[in-house]
């Protein structure tokens, strides 16, 4: 039992994650999609609410009230004068009943709002899915940093090995007096600088880890490794923006016009009459102040009510206009997604572009640099040539070995901006 529980916990620092059990651990648990969710949610209320609102309303009434002089509980009509029958009176009346009230006609306002509850519900469905792109593309960049910076540490820690050992051989041709001294101090406060290099790519490892832990969600450990492909970059600018009226984000431009659209009619639908029905039952009570005994009267009464404004002064003209003002916002921030987008697609293609000709570059460069660093080692043993330039000879290998490493997985970081921009980081 205890070798099988050291196993489980030995496994979890083993096991490393991979990128698409970040991304999509991040997608169910990210704080980012809760609110996006729950903005969401809050929506579909706010379209709920439209739907009920054209039920009208039911509510349960009472009141008390007292009076100077005598009231009658229901109102006096010829008949009940005629009868002769006693009418009970009292100071202080009590109500107890029901009302509904529900519009009939309201210029077909209460339509608008409905629509427009149904686009705006839509539009944050569209939404969600521009948030998890946005996230997918945030930890993949991420994970993509703390990789590099890893393969980066391993570079620079091999790099500082390679120092460490030269020093040990300069130490020991000091001692038998083949170099000098300032050589050994030389090495030193090279691999001292190396070593320096080191605690600051790990620093970097542990920032970028904290703020991927803090974006997924979770406590992030080990990263498996990714396989980056380097091919040469074949995409048509024209082409992907070709595909831009199918993105989320020109469908949210697209609703926002549709909803600016329903918000005129809705404020031109002040111009028309507004019909309402309006209904109520309920008993009136009171102590007869003749006899000192409670009595009650049953009353209902059904109506409908027709309200037109006629004037207001301009006020409802002042309300459809600012709503046109409202789409013409809308017209034009559309129009402005389109040329952003289509300007971003052109920075992400040459982004990728350029870092494919850097990373050609920097592995032809290194191969050039290693052959120059061991011509150097032979030249420094046979006194040809100086530690300053051995020295120099390494860090310029180890510059561009550096440089090689960024490049590849920048190259990898502008693949998946580009997908964001298409919006193809999520599986529906």
């Amino acid at each position: 039992m205890k070798i099988l529980f050291y196993f489980l916990i030995m496994s979890v620092s083993v096991f490393a994650i991979t990128l698409d059990e970040l991304t999509q651990y991040a997608m169910h648990h990210s704080t980012v999609v809760k609110q996006s969710q729950v903005q969401m949610d809050l929506s579909e209320l706010k379209q709920k609410e439209s739907h009920v609102q054209q039920y009208g309303e039911l509510n349960l009434v009472g009141d008390y009230t007292h009076y100077n002089i005598e009231r009658t509980l229901a109102p006096l009509v010829p008949t009940s004068m005629v009868s002769g029958s006693p009418v009970t009176t009292s100071k202080d009346l009590f109500y107890v009943g029901a009302s509904y009230a529900v519009p009939l006609f309201t210029g077909f306002s209460q339509t608008r709002q409905i629509e427009i509850s149904n686009i705006a519900k839509q539009m944050s469905v569209a939404k969600m899915k521009l948030t998890k792109e946005q996230l997918v593309y945030n930890v993949r960049s991420l994970y993509l940093s703390v990789l590099a910076q890893r393969e980066m540490l391993k570079a620079q820690i091999a790099y500082r090995n390679a120092l460490a050992t030269l020093r040990k051989q300069i130490a020991y041709e000091v001692e038998l007096g083949k170099k000098a001294t300032i050589d050994l101090l030389k090495a030193k406060s090279n691999e001292q600088g190396a070593q320096t290099q080191v605690a600051v790519l790990a620093n970097n490892i542990d920032i970028t880890k904290a703020t991927l832990s803090a974006l997924v969600g979770r406590q992030v450990g080990r990263l498996e490794s990714l396989s980056i492909k380097v091919k040469t970059p074949q995409y048509s600018v024209d082409r992907l923006y070709a595909e831009a009226n199918s993105l989320a984000k020109i469908e949210v431009e697209d609703m926002a016009l549709r909803k600016a659209d329903k918000t005129i009619q809705k404020s031109e639908a002040s111009k028309l009459p507004q019909v309402n029905f309006s209904s109520s039952v309920g008993k009136n009570y009171g102590e007869d102040i003749a006899t000192n005994k409670w009595g009650n009267e049953t009353l209902w009464q059904a109506g409908i009510n027709i309200k037109w404004n006629i004037v207001d002064f301009g006020k409802r003209d002042l309300s459809v206009q600012q709503a046109k003002i409202t789409k013409m916002e809308a017209a034009f921030k559309k129009e402005q997604t389109l040329l952003d987008l289509r300007k971003l697609l052109t920075q992400a293609v040459s982004k990728i572009q350029q870092s494919y000709a850097e990373y050609l570059g920097n592995v032809s460069q290194l191969k050039f640099r290693k052959k120059s660093e061991k011509i150097e080692e032979v030249r420094y043993k046979n006194d040809v040539s100086t530690l300053n330039d051995l020295f120099l000879a390494k860090s310029q290998t180890q510059l561009v070995r550096a440089k090689m490493i960024e490049s590849r997985y920048d190259y990898q970081k502008s693949k998946y901006y580009l997908e964001y921009l298409l919006e193809k980081g999520v599986d529906e």
